[in-house]
């Protein structure tokens, strides 16, 4: 029996082997195809049970590597951190780290979803990556224009002879310039986001966990679908608050003696799952809305929009757990909680 851990780069791997005496061996690869099978040939035929920290490529790694029979666990690397902080952190100190929770049977192991749903989370992740390409595109036409004092929307700006317009009022030509080109990216971005959408509105009128979602208040078909997709199985959280704080919503807490001061959001789950649950927060201003009281509170009392926005998409989130984990949909007398 071998122990395998393995710190994976973008060009370079170092891995650290342990037989069950805690005799070691280590070295390094290229971290590609040909790497992988050269530490296949190096530690030869037998039983192997290994650890990759979860990053880009971890799951390919793994998927590799099972062709030749080994167990290898994609281990979740922040939890790995808190196990063992290292004064010293390199590659090969961070491999042998890895190797030792392998041996020890103490890898905090990371949920994958099936290769479908990962192949779902894609289309979706793309399709929030596409909108924020375009909403920045947008906002930055805006700003443009404000620079010579004009209010335009897109609408107006796609009128026959609108960029001609902007001349009369002394918009100069690199500024109109920049104004068309931005408009262009628009466009290409709707032609792209298009397709991609007729594409998922099957995939989300088929989850019935996307029915329930669309109970919620702001979360519509594919912002559903999207907060489906990348909460996966429910029974992973066992409280509401479990998912906030993988979602990395939760403000930072830092304590010293009597001291405590909240900071910025974590940021610490997947970055999709909290622009989606933001998404639904932002109708939070409207006076129907369940949180619009919380809306307004926190944003008179931060003065700013965004704390406001992020405290409804931990409220989001919570609706998101509780409908999905009672299989029920969303009742407004439950919005406070």
């Amino acid at each position: 029996m071998q122990y395998l851990g393995i710190d994976w780069g973008t060009r370079r791997a170092s891995w650290c082997a342990l037989d069950e005496h805690g005799a070691l061996r280590e070295g390094a690869i290229p971290a590609d195809q040909d790497g992988l099978s050269r530490l296949a040939l190096t530690l030869g035929a037998g039983e192997v049970h290994g650890c990759i920290e979860m990053m880009s490529g971890a799951v390919w790694v793994r998927d590799q590597l099972a062709t030749v029979g080994w167990d290898v666990r994609l281990a979740d690397a922040r939890k790995v951190k808190a196990i063992a902080p290292l004064a010293c952190k390199t590659d090969r100190v961070d491999a042998r780290v890895l190797a030792d929770l392998a041996r020890r049977d103490l890898i905090p192991e990371v949920w994958v979803p099936s290769l479908d749903e990962r192949a779902n989370r894609e289309r979706l992740r793309r399709r929030a990556h596409l909108i924020r390409l375009r909403t920045s595109a947008i906002n930055r036409t805006f700003g443009l224009l404000t620079q010579w004092g004009l209010r335009r929307n897109l609408t107006a700006l796609r009128k026959p002879g609108a960029i001609d317009e902007l001349a009369e009022h002394g918009v100069p030509g690199v500024w109109r310039q920049s104004i068309t080109t931005l408009l262009g990216v628009i466009d290409d971005l709707d032609a792209q986001l298009g397709p991609l959408e007729r594409e998922l509105r099957p995939h989300a009128r088929a989850d019935a966990r996307v029915k329930l979602l669309m109970t919620i208040p702001g979360v519509a078909e594919l912002l559903g679908l999207t907060l489906a997709a990348e909460i996966g199985d429910i029974t992973r959280f066992p409280t509401a608050r479990k998912l906030v704080g993988y979602s990395g919503l939760t403000p930072v807490i830092k304590q010293s003696g009597q001291s405590s001061r909240t900071g910025r959001i974590s940021k610490a789950g997947p970055a999709t799952l909290r622009w989606a649950a933001v998404e639904a927060a932002q109708q939070a201003w409207r006076s129907n809305s369940p949180w619009h009281r919380l809306y307004t509170d926190t944003k008179t009392r931060h003065g700013k929009a965004n704390p406001a926005k992020a405290a409804v998409a931990r409220k989001v989130l919570i609706a998101a757990w509780h409908v999905l984990a009672r299989q029920e949909p969303f009742k407004p007398t439950c919005a406070a909680a």
